[in-house]
């Protein structure tokens, strides 16, 4: 895939919906138009190019577009994207580099470069803290061994790595809790979810997810070799779209997702297809939840009801009732290899990012999550990955 692929132009489909499997919670409300705009910004891996969407009462469309990385002959690869809270900065992770990968921070009014930091190997999914000081990113470490790799905290305001804390082999899914406290990461090679202190800067617990072992433990997980990893029955290579093995008990984790008011954090099981619920106060699970198929990325709503997956094998969107575990709605996607989710600061929309297969488009999917349905599409660079939404003006 060449570098420099010409961006698709934008297409919204019309406000139609791909109809999902009906669920349990009450009826649906018939979808409307929104009566403010929305505003996300979207990463595409093939292309090194940030999108700026806009979502309103006209419909969806790209209003701005600019480039990521100085690479020339191979693609830089922007994966993760997180903006500031205040809405001021987003930053961009690239995953490849000389020899290290990048965090970019960008203006978020202008798309004006800020600065940038080199981080480890690999730099992937990232979020800022919830008082703005810090972004934290985890290095995937995509190459080579799968060795035990580790987790950066860098200042927002010098782009200095004040840490590299050595979690487990290829974490993924970088979240913080609401108090900007503890950070969540996953082990996609060594089935565990890890906390870290933010404020001591060192992992603080782990917790076994595989399906029949779970239990929580206290300090760092053990550090295994290149050897465990591979004999694991991992997805080592096709990042959650490999079917696993009848009966497997492999979580093989990609997600970790705190409630907002910090007393649970949700795993996506992507081996076993379903959620594993934990009680951050007792670190015991609570309950594993049927989810869909290559459950992958996940988002919750800030008023704690509702959480959005994505479903990488199964080419769709879910929508599960917290309480309950009941899944409300599962929506097929236009196009195959879902990837991530952010939900609006309202609680009324959530924005899917697609990858595309080939020479596809990457695309961006609406979901109206009152009426559970998808409401609009547009087209973006290919692979498109990393999300998030800007505050509310």
């Amino acid at each position: 895939m060449t570098r420099r692929v010409a961006l698709l132009a934008a297409s919204l489909a019309s406000l139609t919906a791909a109809s999902g499997a009906a669920a349990q919670g009450g009826a649906p409300l018939a979808p409307s138009a929104p009566a403010r705009t929305y505003t996300a910004l979207v990463a595409s891996e093939s292309v090194d190019r940030v999108a700026v969407i806009e979502f309103g009462p006209q419909g969806a469309k790209v209003v701005r577009q600019h480039d990521v990385g100085v690479m020339l002959a191979d693609p830089d690869g922007p994966h993760g994207l997180a903006v500031a809270p205040d809405g001021a900065h987003y930053y961009v992770s690239t995953a490849h580099g000389t020899p290290y990968g990048v965090l970019w921070k960008f203006d978020a009014r202008t798309n004006a470069y800020a600065g940038q930091v080199m981080l480890g190997n690999f730099p992937a999914t990232a979020q800022v803290t919830p008082d703005g000081r810090l972004v934290v990113v985890v290095n995937f470490n995509l190459h080579g061994d799968m060795v035990a790799s580790d987790v950066s905290v860098v200042r927002t305001d010098s782009l200095q790595e004040i840490a590299r804390i050595t979690t487990c082999a290829m974490p993924h899914g970088s979240r913080v809790n609401s108090r900007g406290t503890r950070h969540y990461s996953v082990c996609m090679m060594d089935e565990q979810l890890v906390e870290i202190d933010l404020d001591g800067l060192q992992v603080s617990r782990h917790f076994l997810l595989t399906k029949g072992m779970e239990r929580g433990m206290s300090g760092a997980p053990p550090v295994r070799g290149a050897a465990d990893a591979a004999h694991a029955g991992h997805d080592m290579s096709g990042h959650g779209l490999a079917q696993p093995a009848a009966g497997s008990t492999t979580c093989s984790p990609t997600w970790a997702q705190p409630s907002a008011d910090d007393r649970t954090v949700w795993v996506a099981c992507n081996g076993t297809s379903d959620l594993v619920e934990i009680d951050v106060a007792s670190w015991t699970m609570r309950r594993r939840i049927p989810a869909g198929n290559g459950v992958y990325n996940l988002a919750a709503t800030r008023d704690g009801t509702t959480l959005v997956s994505t479903n990488k094998r199964g080419q769709s969107v879910g929508i599960i009732d917290t309480k309950t575990g009941a899944t409300l709605a599962t929506l097929p996607t236009q196009r195959r290899v879902v990837h991530g989710v952010a939900i609006t600061p309202d609680d009324r929309y959530a924005f899917v990012t697609v990858e595309g297969v080939g020479s596809e488009p990457g695309t961006v999917e609406i979901i109206d999550l009152t009426a559970r349905r998808t409401v609009a599409r547009v087209d973006v660079g290919q692979q498109a990955g990393g999300i998030d939404i800007l505050p509310l003006r």
